[in-house]
């Protein structure tokens, strides 16, 4: 559920509300039932394994308690419940690499609590990633709305560090592991990738920066080799309007904001983060603990219940393709 203080245990519990009308799986929340019960009246019902929550889902809610958060106050994050919130996420990627579940949707977490307290990770994808056993290269961030998918090539950096961070084998590895995931977790067969340049324009031919020319195009050229189907450097400005987004699966992006900020424009309240190179399925709402908001019934649900539904959707075909 995230944050016990924060919009995850709302937004759980208001996803559960609609599972008839979405057509949602069964699934259990984990963290500390208090933390629905402070900002939510509906049915709630502690659960001790996953056997218990699949018989009384369709009855309420199935919350299964990791850990007491504490005092719980929505919209205070504090220590405890960022204790909560981490020891919350180990167990839930222990149920989903040992295939007691079929997936892994994580609610959204204050980095700065779990600082405090000792978390090393710049965020959930990179310590899913490394519980997971794979390297960050490995692991992409796809962000996906049903419009739009883009990835991040750099994330969680400041941007002065982009230009130095970025090279040709981490442009691929990105790229590989995007065109593998579409594949296993999306279904497209031959996906069709569209590169962002990192300067403006693209770098206008240099003279702008050259990471263009040193290092997209070289990547690029390889990917074409390798029978990919890819575009770019594109210049990131005419990238997102609505004809250009019909030519291609995916926008490969050279940093954070790039990425997110289109996204987040067209999809805020029904995107998704969706963590590619894993061995298990992995989704996310794609937006924060929204404390300012937090307990006082404001929070949207969309953007949980789309990430439920990926998660869901994801690990069907990974079921079909293993059977076959």
């Amino acid at each position: 559920m995230g944050d016990p203080a924060g919009v995850g245990p709302e937004i759980v519990a208001k996803a559960w509300a609609q599972r008839a009308e979405r057509k949602l799986p069964p699934f259990v929340a984990v963290g500390d039932v208090r933390a629905v019960q402070r900002v939510w009246p509906g049915p709630v019902a502690p659960v001790l394994d996953l056997a218990q929550a699949s018989e009384m889902f369709d009855l309420a809610l199935p919350v299964l308690t990791v850990e007491d958060a504490g005092e719980i106050t929505p919209g205070q994050p504090d220590l405890e419940g960022a204790r909560c919130a981490l020891m919350s996420l180990e167990m839930a990627v222990g149920l989903a690499r040992s295939g007691a579940a079929r997936g892994l949707v994580t609610g959204p977490v204050s980095k700065s609590q779990l600082y405090k307290i000792g978390f090393t990770h710049p965020g959930q994808t990179e310590f899913v990633a490394e519980r997971c056993g794979v390297s960050k290269s490995n692991a992409v961030m796809l962000l996906a709305g049903p419009t739009l998918r883009v990835v991040p090539i750099t994330t969680h950096i400041p941007l002065a560090q982009v230009p130095g961070t970025l090279s040709v084998d981490l442009v691929l590895a990105k790229a590989r592991a995007t065109v593998r995931g579409l594949r296993k977790n999306f279904g497209i067969a031959e996906p069709r990738l569209a590169f962002a340049g990192l300067n403006p324009h693209a770098g206008e031919d240099g003279a702008i920066g050259r990471e263009e020319i040193d290092i997209l195009e070289p990547a690029i050229a390889a990917l074409r080799d390798e029978g990919v189907d890819v575009v770019g450097p594109l210049s990131a400005d005419t990238m997102f309007h609505e004809r250009a987004r019909a030519r291609y699966d995916v926008a490969i992006c050279c940093y954070h904001d790039q990425a997110l900020v289109p996204i987040k424009t067209l999809h805020f309240d029904d995107g998704v983060n969706f963590t590619l190179g894993l061995p298990i399925v992995r989704s996310s709402p794609d937006h924060g603990t929204a404390f300012p908001i937090a307990g006082r019934d404001q929070a949207h649900p969309g953007a949980m219940i789309a990430a439920i539904a990926m998660a869901h959707e994801a690990a069907e075909r990974r079921a079909a393709s293993a059977s076959t």
